[in-house]
Parts: structure tokens; C-alpha cells; sequence
């Protein structure tokens, strides 16, 4: 699958802004993707009719094609007068074929299996399961939409941003004359989220319009675009190191690397960063950088906020499993609320590839001998079982290699937990660790890189993992026997799970020698657990009880998670999916603290941030004075220690960049601010927040600076949110970026942006400049 990214060869004129008609939309837009006469795109833009499938009884003809912007897919009814719908290719996160999706395997027959491909969504938007006509044609929209889709997601932040420019033209253009009247251009101005001052609007039109005529045609619409994207502080950069006849020379980048970046380059570094990133041949042939080339530079990944190295597997993966931080989630297969919202497979495959590395499955027994998901003494909906097994076992490993920890919340009958069993025997096959690793009794976990591709069952165990290395193992077996439940097991009202605390669970052998590694047990203290539980053996903490531990005996908490490993979970309380702050609970080394992934809000975010690093594995190493057994370690009191790091964070907020409307109303304007917040230990917190720029969206400068300081910065992450300020209402969400504060680039740094859901926005950024120095 190839779609080579290269610079537009027309004019940017032509490029940009000349739209007319369909078949130049079509070509800019395929030139600006790198498909300029792909025949995948080509069978996309023709389209063609496939069956939408809700229901076993609501299979309807759909018509689907891509639009010419080379970046929507346009669906609609065959009945005459029904709507069209559109939505971005974007927003797609994957394209399955066959009958995976649960939709598929409950409203069709095994004979259409071929025929069959689903798109799923980023978000909470639910699967379009289509049928096509034959097998090929299936596979030919398949492979279609991954190559476009792999296209879109490999341009560059220049090539989305001249993209939606030029998208936002062509919708302005109303009369598709390929001019843009003054009327046409405040159209424009409010697509692109950018309100002037009519008086200044007039003035940049008849700016503009040299010919007099009244529009803005060719090199005028050229001027006006060049006047818009003008960023005078990268003016200012550039012209503080472009001392060669208004170029940058080598060396001149080495000086702003070395000087402003805080880099470490050479004469071969600034050689290589122009030929990679100088867009004009003529000045690459004289070894020179122009100032695109150097927006580009500073718009590559090597060059952004986020240690480049940083978003590689850049850890040592071979420390004890419980040495790690481990991306976790709470109730996983629900899609919204914990009361009487859907349970599905999709949000298995949604939360493993955001990176998620523990999932949850609360078991019931159900119709027909089949366990089923929901969550229990709810009004939720329910799945099978063996779906959700074949749903992990597919999405897995797409994001991550490493190992997937099977939280298993049993509350079925000893038959069905036997086909519990089998199905994640037949299903998961060898990846499934079903005795440790090694000839003999283990005595610590193993590591990350030891599980690679494995799955690990969390759950009760009949007895002692030692049991089964004695001679006496078999008599152990001879029946199922019952062991108490936790107290402190979730998934139901504190009533219930009081009387369910006093009845005995049966299980099943089948299932309990699938647990090797994360054996559940009832936590009664640290001392008890030191003396009397394997390291393998760990215990679950609802949210309260956890939070007390970490304020009242947070260093024995830490030392315990040297040794075990430690699940936290949201209250009961929180029947509307909210969540819990988990960096408490990380100060405390707990490494399994599980959050519900289908909520958007600032907690997701601040787990995003922390496992936005190491390759986006799901596992995050702890600092070394939590992997110690002897350590002092306290985040509240913080006495000194190896952890007392103080650095002074100094953060200049200068501009954004094409920031989305947060209401679709066309005469809406996005009157952006930014508020700037440390997470960490207590005496790390803080937030600072900047002023308001009103009526603009496209290019808003603050030029702010601020001040933090940082004493544990292993445990600190640095999070960067825009809000719409509104006077009369609460103000709304526009986009955030979390890393770890050691993850921090300085000098002059652009962040991507990531939305409600954790998806990237195409085109926005956040532009500022980072010092991190030595305290006092």
C-alpha cells in the first residue's frame, strides 16, 4: 500500500485555490494526498451501491461514493427525496472485512461472509456494516478506503492544513465561478473560524483586488491566502538566523538548533533537515532552507513538543511486570453510561487500539449454555461471551505488542465457566499463558518483552500457584471447591455485594488453572499481604479505599506495589461512567488503575498523556525509587530523596493554528484561551491560564509567558487545553495535548491536538516556546 507524499506542482494559485470544476477539485485534492491517478481513488470518487445492514429485518440500498474533495464520503438513499448524508473519512478508525462486527454476526448468514465489510468510527458513532455485490467488489472497498485512509494520515501538517484551506474555498464559492466576491470572502472567513471587523474585511479585500473588479480572482486569491497563513512570529524567528541573502544556510540551522532548540546538531544535521523538508528545488540545489522549508521542518515530528525518541518503545521492557504502569479499563465493553446504556464488542476494539493493556469482562451465565457480558443488576445490555474473546483476540496487538491482562468478574455457574473456558482456549489458542513461563516455581513476574503477544487471565484461583509443582496436585483437583469472594469485588450495589461477600463462589477447575499470573485475592492490609500472599497474588481497591490508602499510608502503599500488583476501579456511585483523577493513585505505584474509557473528559486525557510515551505500548516503566522495596519515597511529604528533582518550567504560549468550530452554527467563532496545568505530586500542581483572543479561531497569538516549578518531574505531565470562552454558558472544549513532563522538547515547539474522544484534529496546533531549568 504506497501513496507517495509529494509537493503540489502547480502553482499555489492553481493549487489552492483554483476550484471551478469538479475534475480540478478532484486533482488538487488527489495531488495534495500523493493519488494523483490511483485507481483505488478512482473506484472511490465513482462509487457505487452497497447494503446498509441494521437489522435482520432493515437491510437497505445505500449509495456510496467519495466526494472531490478526496476526503468525504457522500451516502444516500435510493428513494427519491431522501436526504444525503456525508461524513469525513477521518473519523474512520478502521475497515474490517467479513462479518466481525457483533451488528453482522446477529443480522446475517454465514454464506455472505465474503461479501461483507464494516467501517468503524472514531468516537461513539456506531459501525456501518455494508454487503456488496461480490466478494471482489468487498475487497476492492476495502482495500480502498485502508489506502486512502494511510494516505490522509501520512500528510504532513502543511499538506492537511493547505487541504482544509482549499476545501473551505470551495464550499465559500457558492456560484463555482471560480472568483470570490466580498460576500464570497466573509463566507469564507467564518469556514475557517475567523471573524474580521468589516471594516478590516474591506480593506484586506480591496487589498487584494488590484484589478478593481469588484472579486479576488487567481494571483488575488493567491495574496489573500499568503496574507492570511503570514505568521509574523515564524517571520521573526526565521529572520533572526536566515543571514544568507534571506536564507537559512547549514549552518545557520545549526546555531537555531543548538541555540534555541537546546539540540545537540552538527553541519550533517542541518545538510540532511534540508534536503528532507526544502520544498523549492532551486534553493535546495544551493544547500539553503526558505521559510516553508522551515515551517515544514518545524512542523515534522522530529522537530515537535514530544521527544521523538520518546514515541518509540524507548524503555527497558524487561523489568518484572509489576514494574510498570499499565493502561487500564474499567466495565470495557460499555459504550456509554453503567445503568442501562449498550454493551458491544466494538468498545473492546475501540479501548484495546487507543492502547489499552487490561480490559474487564463481568461474566453471567446466559441462554443456551453461553456466558454473557453486561453489568450485572443493570438495565444494560448484554453480549456473548465468546464475541468479546474474538473481538480482543482481533484487535489486540494492532497498537501494541505487549501483553493483555483479561480481568475476569465471574459470576457464573460452574458449567458456563467451563465454557468460559474453552472458548478462550479454542480462541485464543497458544497466546493464552496457561502455566508460567519456565520449568520451575516462578518467583517474580515476567517481564513485558518475556509476554509479548500474550494474554494473561486476572481472576480467582482454587488454590496456590505452588500447589501445582507438588506431588499432590492431582488430589487438589479432585472436585471443584469454593473460595470466599472479595468483599470488595464491583459491579454491584454496596447491599449486594454485602450478602454476596458471605456466599461462596464455586469454580470451575478449567477456568482456575487459566489464572497464572494475577490471581485476585482479598486485601485485608499491608502487613497481612507481605506475609502471607505470593507475589502473583493482587487484590482490587474501589476508588475511596484506594485514595485513603494513598493519602494515609501511601509510602507502605508503594512498597506493596514493588511487590504486587495493585487494580483500582471506579465507585458504584459513578453510574454515569465519570472518572477519578488516577495520578494519586499512580504516586502510589498502583499499576493497574482502571478508568472507563467511553467517558471524554480531563481524566482520559491525563491517561492518554501518560501513555502517550514508550511507543504507545500500554506500559510505562516507574521511576527507579518505586521499583525499590526499601523506599522512602513519599509524594505528600516529600522528603529528600533521588525522586527531588526541582526544575523551573518556563512556558511562552505564542499562537494556534486552524483550531475546529465547537458549534457547527456558521456565524459561530471560536473565542479561544489556554490553560496550562501540571499534574503530578501535590506540591507539582498548578495551572495557569491566558487571556481570551475574541472572534478567531484561524490564527489566535497570546504571546504569554508562564512559571511552574516541578520536584518530582518523573511523575509530572504537562497538559495544554484550548476552551471557547463564552460569557452566558460553561465555557467549551476545542482541543488539549498531555506528555510527560520529561518528554518535553525545548525551544520553539508546535503540539498537535487531540479532540473530545482522544482522535487527532487534522490541522490544529498549539505553537510555544519551552525552557526547563535547574532549580534552586
Amino acid at each position: 500500500m504506497s501513496c507517495v507524499q509529494k509537493q503540489p506542482k502547480l502553482s499555489k494559485s492553481e493549487e489552492l485555490l483554483h476550484h471551478a470544476s469538479s475534475q480540478k477539485t478532484i486533482q488538487i485534492s488527489a495531488r495534495l494526498l500523493g493519488m494523483e491517478g490511483d485507481p483505488d481513488l478512482q473506484f472511490l470518487l465513482t462509487g457505487g451501491d452497497l447494503l446498509k445492514v441494521r437489522s435482520q429485518s432493515w437491510k437497505k440500498t445505500r449509495f456510496l461514493k467519495l466526494q472531490d474533495d478526496c476526503k468525504t464520503i457522500w451516502r444516500q438513499s435510493k428513494k427519491p427525496f431522501k436526504s444525503s448524508q456525508t461524513f469525513p473519512v477521518s473519523n474512520i478508525s478502521a475497515v474490517q472485512i467479513g462479518r466481525q462486527s457483533e451488528g453482522f454476526k446477529k443480522n446475517t448468514e454465514e454464506q455472505v461472509e465474503g461479501r461483507c465489510f464494516s467501517i468503524m468510527f472514531k468516537g461513539r458513532q456506531k459501525n456501518l456494516d455494508l454487503i456488496a455485490s461480490s466478494e471482489e467488489e468487498a475487497g476492492q472497498w476495502v482495500k480502498s478506503l485502508q489506502k486512502l485512509i494511510t494516505c490522509i494520515n501520512n500528510q504532513s501538517r502543511q499538506q492537511k492544513a493547505e487541504h482544509w484551506i482549499f476545501s473551505c474555498l470551495r464550499k465559500a464559492d457558492k456560484n463555482k465561478d471560480d472568483k470570490l466576491s466580498q460576500s464570497e470572502m466573509k463566507s469564507f472567513l467564518k469556514l475557517i473560524n475567523m471573524n474580521l471587523d468589516d471594516d478590516y474585511a474591506e480593506f484586506l479585500f480591496k487589498k487584494c483586488d488590484t484589478s478593481n473588479s469588484g472579486y479576488l480572482a487567481g494571483k488575488e486569491i493567491e495574496h489573500f491566502y499568503n496574507l492570511l497563513t503570514q505568521r509574523e512570529e515564524i517571520d521573526v524567528i526565521y529572520g533572526e538566523y536566515a543571514q544568507n541573502t534571506g536564507f537559512m544556510s547549514a549552518k545557520n540551522l545549526v546555531d537555531f538548533l543548538m541555540k534555541e532548540q537546546r539540540e545537540k546538531a552538527t553541519l550533517a544535521d542541518g545538510q540532511r533537515i534540508i534536503e528532507t523538508f526544502e520544498p523549492d528545488e532551486h534553493v535546495k540545489e544551493k544547500k539553503l532552507l526558505s521559510k516553508d522549508g522551515f515551517l515544514i521542518y518545524l512542523h515534522n515530528a522530529e522537530a515537535m513538543i514530544l521527544n521523538p525518541e520518546h514515541a518509540e518503545v524507548y524503555q527497558d521492557m524487561q523489568q518484572p511486570l509489576n514494574h510498570y504502569f499499565i493502561s487500564s479499563s474499567h466495565n470495557t465493553y460499555l459504550m456509554e453510561d453503567q445503568l442501562k446504556g449498550p454493551s458491544s464488542t466494538q468498545a473492546y476494539a475501540r479501548a484495546l487500539l487507543k492502547g489499552c493493556r487490561c480490559v474487564e469482562l463481568d461474566c453471567w451465565d446466559g441462554s443456551e449454555n453461553e456466558p454473557v457480558i453486561y453489568h450485572g443488576y443493570t438495565l444494560t445490555s448484554k453480549i456473548l461471551f465468546k464475541d468479546a474473546i474474538k473481538a480482543i483476540k482481533e484487535n489486540a496487538f494492532k497498537t501494541s505488542d505487549y501483553p493483555v491482562i483479561l480481568s475476569l468478574e465471574n459470576h457464573c455457574s460452574v458449567e458456563q465457566q467451563k465454557v468460559m473456558a474453552q472458548h478462550m482456549s479454542s480462541i485464543l489458542g497458544s497466546a493464552l499463558v496457561t502455566s508460567p513461563l519456565g520449568d520451575d516455581m516462578p518467583k517474580n513476574f515476567p517481564s513485558p518483552e518475556e509476554l509479548k503477544g500474550k494474554f494473561l487471565i486476572k481472576g480467582k484461583r482454587l488454590n496456590k500457584l505452588e500447589v501445582s509443582f507438588t506431588e499432590v496436585a492431582a488430589a487438589a483437583y479432585d472436585t471443584d471447591v469454593t473460595e470466599e469472594e472479595e468483599s470488595n469485588d464491583e459491579g454491584e450495589e454496596d447491599e449486594q455485594k454485602e450478602k454476596k461477600s458471605k456466599k461462596k463462589l464455586k469454580l470451575a477447575k478449567e477456568l482456575s488453572d487459566m489464572v497464572i499470573y494475577c490471581r485476585s485475592v482479598h486485601f485485608n492490609s499491608f502487613e497481612d499481604a507481605r506475609k502471607n500472599q505470593s507475589f502473583y497474588e493482587m487484590s482490587s481497591f474501589k476508588e475511596g479505599k484506594a485514595v485513603n490508602l494513598a493519602e494515609e499510608s501511601v509510602n507502605a502503599y508503594i512498597r506493596h506495589n514493588v511487590e504486587k500488583l495493585s487494580r483500582i476501579y471506579p465507585s458504584g456511585s459513578r453510574t454515569d461512567s465519570s472518572n477519578y483523577n488516577p495520578v494519586p493513585l499512580w504516586n502510589a505505584g498502583c499499576q493497574i488503575v482502571a478508568l472507563n474509557f467511553q467517558t471524554d473528559c480531563a481524566e482520559m486525557d491525563v491517561n492518554q498523556g501518560r501513555f502517550l510515551v514508550n511507543g504507545k505500548s500500554g506500559y510505562v516503566l516507574k521511576p527507579a525509587y518505586m521499583r525499590d522495596s526499601a523506599t522512602e519515597f513519599d509524594p505528600i511529604t516529600l522528603t529528600r530523596g533521588e525522586w527531588l528533582k526541582h526544575k523551573t518550567l518556563h512556558i511562552m504560549v505564542i499562537s494556534a493554528q486552524q483550531l475546529p468550530k465547537v458549534n457547527k452554527k456558521k456565524s459561530s467563532i471560536v473565542d479561544p484561551y489556554v490553560k496550562v496545568q501540571i499534574y503530578g505530586v501535590p506540591a507539582d500542581t498548578a495551572k495557569k491560564v491566558t487571556s481570551t483572543v475574541d472572534n478567531n479561531g484561524f490564527n489566535p497569538a497570546w504571546n504569554e509567558n508562564f512559571q511552574f516549578d516541578v520536584y518530582v518531574p518523573e511523575l509530572a505531565l504537562v497538559r495544554f487545553v484550548i476552551k471557547d470562552y463564552d460569557t452566558t454558558s460553561d465555557n467549551e472544549f476545542v482541543g488539549q495535548y498531555t506528555l510527560p513532563f520529561n518528554s518535553l522538547k525545548m525551544g520553539y515547539r508546535h503540539m498537535p491536538l487531540f479532540n473530545k474522544t482522544g482522535d487527532l484534529l487534522p490541522s490544529a496546533g498549539l505553537f510555544v516556546h519551552i525552557m526547563v531549568l535547574d532549580g534552586e
